[in-house]
């Protein structure tokens, strides 16, 4: 589902983490030339700016399980209206980071714009986390380990009920692909929810062309296409050293643009979102370079 034209929208948003600085991702990216080497493609591309955000300097956390919650409800409220004007503009929703929590608005006014025609989506979600935790039990009250639960109908109703219908996603619609850092009180979760969960034993041992098919399959299945979730953490920290959540064992810079190249081959993706990428703790913009390459990747580009 090529769309001639992608809408850009900046999420400078780290109330959902632990660690500040993931609100200087869009900058980053944009930085790296994301608007400039997108055009170069062929797309038009509208830069909408950035969404406004609560500063946690100025905000108190609320309650301790789920840090934020009414102020990142806010945030991705209007997010989601800005990503829902966007499909209805006919261009594809390229959302930017921020922290991973963002998902929920991308997420919920995608699917708001394909509901209202009578169809539904699915999504692809690369992380090395499953990000399905809720308030009850999140080890950290950070919302940035909930976004996924969040957008299958599992956590607080101020977030899983925006725009008023629950789920946002079918969870027989999700793949989580690069899965290896599960926190043990959401396993349960993740093995009963129907979700599709591939860990990096699977990409290790069955190859990541078949992980993809099968990932894809998935969220096609009775779906008009799926949203690509993309936390950079999914790439191993030695080529994504900028992100607030590194883990040892993640995808290699060429299984990144692979699983790009497939999802791109799809014909399929609807929306699009890079998040986490924290430049404090980045080499040179190194993190960002790397996701605007994949965007890329995702969006067409090819070797020859």
């Amino acid at each position: 589902m090529r769309q001639s034209g992608i809408a850009i929208i900046g999420a400078p948003m780290d109330l959902g983490a632990g660690r500040r600085g993931v609100d200087m991702g869009p900058s980053a990216l944009r930085l790296a030339g994301l608007d400039e080497r997108i055009a170069e493609l062929g797309y038009e591309v509208d830069d909408l700016g950035n969404i406004p955000v609560a500063q946690p300097e100025s905000t108190h956390f609320g309650q301790e399980r789920a840090r934020f919650l009414l102020e990142i409800a806010q945030t991705c409220t209007r997010l989601g209206e800005m990503a829902y004007r966007a499909v209805t503009e006919q261009k594809l929703p390229l959302v930017m980071g921020g922290d991973h929590s963002i998902a929920i608005g991308t997420v919920a006014g995608i699917s708001r714009a394909y509901r209202e025609n009578g169809q539904n989506i699915g999504m692809i979600w690369v992380d090395a986390h499953a990000d399905m935790n809720t308030p009850a039990t999140s080890p950290s009250g950070n919302v940035h380990g909930m976004p996924l639960a969040c957008c299958i109908g599992r956590g607080p109703s101020e977030l899983t009920g925006i725009f008023g219908f629950v789920p946002k996603i079918d969870p027989k619609n999700v793949a989580i692909v690069g899965l290896r850092d599960v926190d043990r009180t959401e396993v349960p979760y993740v093995r009963e929810a129907g979700v599709a969960a591939f860990t990096m034993r699977e990409i290790d041992e069955r190859g990541l062309r078949s992980v993809m098919t099968e990932a894809i399959q998935r969220a096609s299945d009775g779906t008009t296409g799926f949203h690509l979730s993309f936390d950079m953490d999914s790439v191993d920290p030695a080529e994504a050293p900028g992100v607030g959540t590194p883990v040892r064992g993640g995808l290699t810079y060429r299984e990144a643009h692979l699983a790009m190249e497939i999802l791109c081959d799809s014909g399929k993706i609807v929306g699009m979102e890079i998040v986490e990428v924290n430049p404090v703790l980045d080499t040179a913009n190194r993190t960002a370079i790397l996701g605007v390459e994949l965007a890329l990747s995702a969006l067409g580009k090819r070797i020859l």
